[in-house]
């Protein structure tokens, strides 16, 4: 093979676009923006991690529910539990 010849150029071409095919499956496999034809990009469809976000969303706030109903216990059961017997009892026998 010559260095003048046409295979050379077919190989320098050859390995171009293998490079380049190599390099935008790296890329789409990480999660990269592809590059489009025209100097664009094409974003990953992310419909799976959208849906994951929601969901945890969601559960946060469920969680954040919970979290305030067990503070408004705790501080019931603290203020029982510091306050003097005899207010108690008062309250319990006012109640009845």
């Amino acid at each position: 093979m010559g260095w003048g010849g046409p295979g050379f150029v077919l190989t320098l071409i050859a390995i171009s676009t293998i490079g380049w095919i190599v390099t935008t499956a790296i890329r789409a496999k990480h999660g990269y923006p592809l590059e489009g034809e025209w100097g664009g990009t094409t974003e990953r469809d992310n419909s799976d991690a959208a849906r994951q976000a929601r969901l945890m969303a969601e559960e946060n706030a469920q969680l954040q529910g919970k979290v305030l109903r067990l503070e408004e216990r705790i501080a019931v059961l603290e203020r029982i539990a510091t306050d003097p017997a005899t207010r108690v009892a008062r309250e319990i026998d006012a109640l009845r």
